[in-house]
């Protein structure tokens, strides 16, 4: 089985942590499983919706190519899941969604869910997401560490004190949740999943700590799995109705050679 997971970070300035990322997939995947990790550059930045939107244009491309080179699934390596719905619609292999697939996993380890997200600018896409996903009901706190990836890079290449700090920092985020009545607690990202993910049964008081990378590579193989066994795939219906061949094509067009004829040209 080969999975193709897209993160929207760029491999070279986060080097360290798409090792680590890389090897730790590796490590937990099934005997047979491999996956390969694939950045973007320029990644994810200047968090806001217009920088999400760019990086799920180019999230779904690379999909479509993914799907062209034979790899069995494609995951959504980024919580918040920006362009699921629409790689979904334009490829025959299954999606998988990091947000989606950990949502619905959390809400079976606890009834009132709490997010630790990277950033504050997120919380208003979360309780989108968890709405989009049927969950809202669910989700009843969230935090940012209002941290930038590049926080990261030292815990993952070695840097112990910066790991305490991270952690304290993830901590001070998901204690009072845990106060206010959480049952669970969801890393809202990869870079802090993949920080809590080496930590056996980790909680916060009662709070069991979800590992969103764990879930998400564990949803693919899965899906990957069933479809062999018996054939089931996502529903073609409204839901997430097939895009026509011209639109997929009209869709790597635009990407691969920009607008034909700009605004200012006409």
């Amino acid at each position: 089985m080969r999975i193709f997971w897209q993160s929207f970070i760029d491999s070279t300035a986060s080097a360290a942590y798409m090792a680590k990322l890389t090897a730790y997939l590796n490590e937990i995947a099934e005997p047979g499983t491999v996956v390969e990790v694939h950045g973007i550059s320029p990644p994810d930045r200047a968090f806001c919706r217009l920088s999400e939107f760019r990086c799920a244009i180019l999230a779904i491309d690379n999909g479509l190519e993914a799907q062209a080179m034979g790899f069995d699934a494609v995951v959504m390596g980024h919580f918040q899941d920006p362009g699921l719905y629409e790689l979904k619609s334009a490829v025959g292999i299954p999606v998988i969604g990091t947000g989606e697939a950990t949502l619905h996993y959390a809400a079976q380890m606890g009834r009132r869910i709490g997010l630790v997200t990277l950033d504050d600018v997120f919380k208003g896409l979360h309780h989108e997401q968890a709405d989009l996903y049927g969950l809202g009901g669910r989700v009843s706190h969230i935090a940012g560490l209002n941290a930038d990836p590049s926080d990261f890079s030292a815990c993952f290449a070695g840097d112990l004190d910066a790991r305490t700090r991270m952690f304290d920092a993830f901590r001070a985020c998901a204690e009072p949740m845990v106060a206010a009545g959480a049952d669970v607690i969801v890393p809202a990202g990869v870079l802090p999943g993949l920080l809590v993910g080496g930590e056996f049964g980790l909680r916060i008081g009662h709070a069991p700590v979800v590992n969103c990378a764990a879930v998400a590579l564990k949803a693919a193989e899965m899906q990957v799995r069933l479809h062999k066994l018996n054939g089931i795939e996502p529903s073609g219906g409204p839901h997430c109705a097939r895009a026509p061949q011209q639109a997929i094509d009209d869709f790597r067009h635009l990407v691969a050679h920009g607008r034909v004829s700009p605004l200012h040209a006409r």
